[in-house]
């Protein structure tokens, strides 16, 4: 099943989020912007399919680094852009607060943006030719939304569902619930019965039940043993780091992680006992065994 032709899915890797681009008779939509590294990336694959056409709007599933770390460079590019964002986290974009937004204590990067208006999730937005529903997706960030086109039963589920499984579940990590969360909105996603779904990171799939399937499968895995997830958490955000940087000294990749603050709120919430640094390379071997990093003498290097 192909995609309705005014819509164009830009599938990136893991460090920027895949970007959407909508585009209609009279204005140009883009949702989710990358990460701020891979900016001049965006612009490009941006400005190659709207040949020559400005860009209109962008649409902000949520504000992690990875989904709207292209925002700064794609308004400096286009001035006359509208951004939307997700309601929750409006006033900590106004105030512009790293550490409320959570690039500080995940140790990433996102160039200061403005917006325009948020998202409100019961509502429905244009974008291009059509009306998109927004509905409200928290668990992997309380504040994320999906947005459902009802004629193409196309859903963006941005990072609440991929095809085989869901974004770290961050809120957990700081000691608030939301697996149950998660739960709902995988119960949504199910509701509207997606005829394709285009993911925050991954291909396009329309096989959505067998995603649903797993996403539950792994979710009660995280449910009856919380430091699996804790676990998986602390390696993506290591990934990551790996991803941006591609390769680091080995103790500095350590001691980045010691002074990051989401692995000291992981040591003080789940580790009480448990040396953070011995903990940290342990987590690195793992990598280093799926063949996610490999180990040169004294470097850390990126794979894949």
């Amino acid at each position: 099943m192909s995609l309705p032709s005014d819509v164009i899915v830009f599938e990136r890797g893991w460090l920027s989020s895949n970007n959407i681009l909508i585009q209609g008779r009279e204005a140009t939509a883009l949702i989710d912007t990358g990460y701020c590294t891979h900016a001049p990336q965006t612009l490009a694959l941006l400005e190659s399919a709207l040949k020559g056409r400005a860009l209109d709007l962008v649409v902000n599933t949520h504000l992690h680094s990875d989904h709207c770390g292209g925002n700064a460079a794609l308004q400096a590019r286009y001035p006359a852009l509208t951004t939307l964002i997700p309601p929750g986290a409006a006033q900590h974009v106004l105030d512009w607060d790293p550490q409320a937004l959570t690039y500080t204590p995940t140790g990433q990067n996102c160039p200061q943006f403005r917006f325009d208006a948020v998202l409100v999730p019961g509502s429905e937005i244009r974008l291009g030719d059509r009306l998109w529903q927004v509905h409200a997706a928290p668990g992997h960030d309380p504040h994320s939304v999906i947005l459902f086109e009802p004629a193409s039963r196309l859903l963006v589920s941005a990072d609440a569902l991929w095809e085989r499984g869901f974004g770290v579940v961050f809120p957990e990590l700081e000691g608030l619930d939301a697996f149950d969360h998660v739960a709902q909105t995988i119960d949504l996603i199910e509701s509207l019965a997606p005829a394709q779904v285009i993911p925050g990171h991954g291909a396009v799939f329309s096989d959505v039940a067998t995603a649903i399937a797993r996403a539950r499968d792994r979710l009660d895995g995280f449910v009856a043993n919380p430091e699996k997830h804790t676990r998986h958490a602390a390696k993506v955000l290591l990934k990551f780091k790996l991803l941006e940087m591609q390769a680091l000294e080995f103790a500095s990749f350590i001691a980045w992680a010691q002074g990051t603050p989401y692995f000291a709120l992981i040591a003080q919430r789940h580790l009480a006992g448990i040396d953070s640094a011995r903990w940290i390379d342990a987590l690195i071997q793992d990598l280093i065994r799926a063949g996610a990093a490999a180990r040169e003498g004294t470097l850390i290097r990126n794979v894949g």
